[in-house]
This record gives C-alpha cells, structure tokens and sequence, in this order.
C-alpha cells in the first residue's frame, strides 16, 4: 500500500519527513493549506527553502468557501507562488485542495504549471464535467475517497472520470470510517466504490489505480 501523507504547514513538514525517509511506501507532501494561508502565510518562504528536499507538495491550492474567502486574494498569491516554483523545479506531484475554486484553480495551473512540468492530482474534485474534461486536458488526475461516492450526484461525476486518471485517498482523519476516522488502509472502501460504479471487479479496479499511479511516478 503506497500512502502519501499530506501537511498543512511548512513547518510541520520536518518531522514528518523524518518519519518517512526510512519507509519504501510512504511519502511526506510539503504544504500550505489554502484554509491556513490567512494566518500562516508568512510560511511561503520556509516553503520555498524546503522545495528541493521533496518530490511530493501538499495540500496546497485554493479555498472560496464562506469561512475562508477573506483570505482568497492571498491564498491566489501564495498558490501562484507554488505553482511557479513547482514549475520551475519540474518533476513534482501535487495534491490540490479546490474547495468552490474549481475554475480559479484550473485558469492557474493552465497559466502557470505547463503541462509536462508537474502533476497535479485534484484531492475531493467537485467541479463539473466540463471543469472535468479540462483538467484532463491540463494532465490532471483525481484522488478519489470513499464520501465522494455516498450520494448519486457524487457518483454521476466520478463516472465520468477517466479510468487512467483515477487515484484513490481516504482524507482521513478528517473523514471517518464507522465511528473512527479514517486510516491508510480504509482506502479499501474507495476501490470497491468505484469498482461497484465501473461494474468491475474490486481486483481490477486496484489493478488499474495501481497502473495510475506507476505511471504517474513514472515507475
């Protein structure tokens, strides 16, 4: 089981590295959550300055919803930075948080991640099916979990995915499984989702996220 870990600061990024650098199957990604940037957006140089230790970056990207729109002018600022500099470095996979943003997001990897420069995978995509087909078009994959299939419309969406852009998360702990919060190996209950939706089998299904996922690391 391949697990990457996301963090919400750059600063708890370190100890989390520390954690990981010994292990084959698990990775720490280098954030700044977007839900954060109001208060620790000062963090974007430490950022910076950590870059280089890490293929892996998030959660970064942008936030519109009500309780953290205040600070969506500097959440643009800071994940323009990232994106640049993602670019610039080339060769990273970035897990990206776009919470009411879909489009502001697309316009900005579109503006500033060319394609061949990085690997953004949308964490928890809400968009529509057009926004869909145009993150595909950018080189986009999706991380898919196992509340994004609770409902029809959810699932109507994640049908119209691309098989060979589908990855799978668990968003724990922030989502639960049962009455606990999710853990690594929950993300079994995402694969039989989706290989219920595709009309698969749950095998097949793993197999093919696997193969995502090889190819996207270019293994």
């Amino acid at each position: 089981m391949y697990t990457l870990t996301v963090t919400t600061t750059p600063k708890a990024w370190a100890r989390n590295y520390a954690a990981t650098t010994k292990t084959k199957y698990v990775r720490a990604a280098l954030g700044l959550h977007p839900q954060l940037v109001g208060d620790r957006a000062s963090e974007l140089a430490l950022w910076e300055e950590l870059l280089p230790r890490t293929r892996y970056v998030g959660e970064v990207g942008l936030d519109a919803g009500p309780r953290f729109y205040s600070s969506f002018a500097e959440q643009q600022r800071v994940f323009e930075r990232v994106l640049q500099a993602c670019a610039t470095a080339g060769d990273k996979i970035l897990t990206i948080h776009s919470v009411r943003a879909t489009r502001q997001v697309l316009n900005m990897i579109e503006a500033h991640l060319p394609r061949g420069r990085g690997t953004p995978v949308l964490h928890w995509f809400t968009g529509t099916a057009a926004e869909a087909r145009r993150a595909v078009e950018l080189g986009c994959y999706f991380s898919i979990n196992a509340e994004m299939m609770v409902d029809q419309k959810r699932r109507t969406l994640v049908a119209e995915l691309p098989y060979d852009r589908l990855l799978t998360e668990t968003d724990g702990p922030f989502t639960k499984t049962g009455e606990r919060p999710s853990a690594p190996a929950d993300v079994v209950d995402a694969v039989l989702a989706l290989a219920k939706l595709s009309h698969v089998s749950p095998m097949k299904m793993a197999q093919s996220i696997r193969t995502n996922l090889k190819r996207m690391l270019g293994d």
